[in-house]
């Protein structure tokens, strides 16, 4: 073991004359792990929102969308020519449009989305997402989401009547199924149907209004995009779930920057107080800065001291505050004792996703912060002269 890590580490446990130091450094060692505590936590909240938002998302709709102006005629055709892309696992056909459902004396508005089951079940996870009931929506039946059937009191076998811009006469369906996808905004909105029932519905005719596409990795939607839009020509719009919801996305990124800005302040006045410990143990180290030197120690060894003294303080500090990050992660995501309200967080809970790359980021951010603070107290202790040192000894 290096001398100077041997006598930091000794000056950083001694019982000192000024009790005051050892109270600072415990708050020094605190602070830090509380700055790193909440920084691990809210930057795993935070990835747990973007990876929850995706998968909801992701989930509902497709990985990529295809639409064209006027509509796609030879859909039939086209999702077969679609699935022979690499690194595309299945795609079909759909048709979106807007309605108002009618119930006793409540009028809601909703998007009617004509699907056809077999090859849905294959592009989302609307299976996945199925409470009650029965996917293999016909002509005259729907798949409801939860929040609207808790809305309007309705379950399955109940009839609705729904209206069009197309018509204004309602159209009855009767309720086939129930989904529950975990979000407020799709649970309360969205209804699917038969894609022959909603091309009735909205007097279409034999069009499809787009086609959802699923492939291997929805990390690499917007790659595969471009293959796509290759093979098919550029008479179709091919958009990929990020460019969809660019702006959320983007929107929940900015956010967790700032959170981390922010939060890291917390270990910044942590590191005041390091600096603030190093200058008064300077201060009463004073004497043996002075002997270290008349023995021959240099300037470079005595500003290593003091620099490990106060990066062993921020050492501590980050080990604590990662532990305590750890086990209040693990504590959020395992029993979820927080509930969040659907329809202004859009999910039920607090989710929680701890990334490696997160960590690795809080806390090397949190010890370099720690060293840097070290930098002034350490490089006065260094041009002390021993003769100033002793003087008064």
């Amino acid at each position: 073991m290096p001398y100077e890590l041997w006598i930091s580490f000794r000056y950083l446990i001694s019982r000192r004359k000024e009790k005051f130091i050892s109270i600072i450094s415990f708050i020094s060692i605190m602070g830090v792990a509380l700055g790193v505590t909440a920084l691990i936590v809210v930057l795993a909240v935070m990835s747990g929102f973007d990876n929850d938002l995706r998968e909801k998302i992701v989930g509902t709709n497709s990985h990529i969308i295809i639409e064209k102006e006027g509509g796609i005629t030879d859909y039939n055709g086209l999702v077969a020519e679609i699935n022979k892309i690499p690194h595309v696992k299945a795609s079909s056909p759909f048709i979106n449009g807007q309605a108002l459902i009618r119930q006793d004396e409540q009028v809601l508005g909703l998007i009617l989305r004509g699907i056809d089951p077999v090859r849905e079940k294959n592009v989302t996870n609307i299976q996945k997402y199925l409470e009650s009931g029965t996917i293999e929506v016909k002509k005259d039946t729907v798949l409801i989401g939860k929040e609207l059937s808790l809305r309007l009191g309705l379950k399955i076998g109940d009839v609705i009547s729904l209206i069009s811009a197309a018509d204004p006469k309602p159209k009855s369906f009767k309720i086939a199924g129930i989904f529950n996808s975990g979000m407020f905004e799709y649970d309360m909105n969205l209804v699917f149907t038969n894609l022959e029932g909603a091309q009735a519905f909205y007097a279409t005719g034999n069009v499809a209004g787009g086609i959802g596409v699923r492939v291997d990795d929805v990390n690499r939607a917007d790659s595969i995009k471009k293959n796509v839009q290759e093979k098919i020509g550029f008479d179709y719009w091919v958009r990929s779930w990020s460019e969809l919801n660019k702006n959320l996305f983007s929107a929940l990124k900015l956010e967790k920057i700032t959170m981390f800005i922010i939060l890291a302040l917390i270990v910044v006045v942590a590191c005041f107080n390091i600096a603030s410990t190093l200058i008064m143990m300077v201060m009463e180290k004073t004497k043996d800065i002075g002997i270290l030197k008349s023995i021959g120690a240099d300037n470079r060894s005595i500003r290593k001291i003091f620099m490990l003294d106060g990066f062993l303080i921020g050492f501590a500090g980050t080990v604590l505050g990662a532990i305590g990050g750890f086990g209040l992660s693990y504590l959020l995501k395992t029993y979820q004792f927080i509930q969040l309200p659907k329809d202004i967080y859009y999910i039920d809970r607090l989710p929680v996703n701890l990334e490696l790359l997160d960590s690795i980021t809080v806390i090397a951010a949190a010890m370099l912060i720690s060293l840097l603070s070290t930098l002034y107290p350490s490089w006065q202790a260094a041009k002390m002269e021993p003769v100033e040192a002793l003087r008064y000894e």
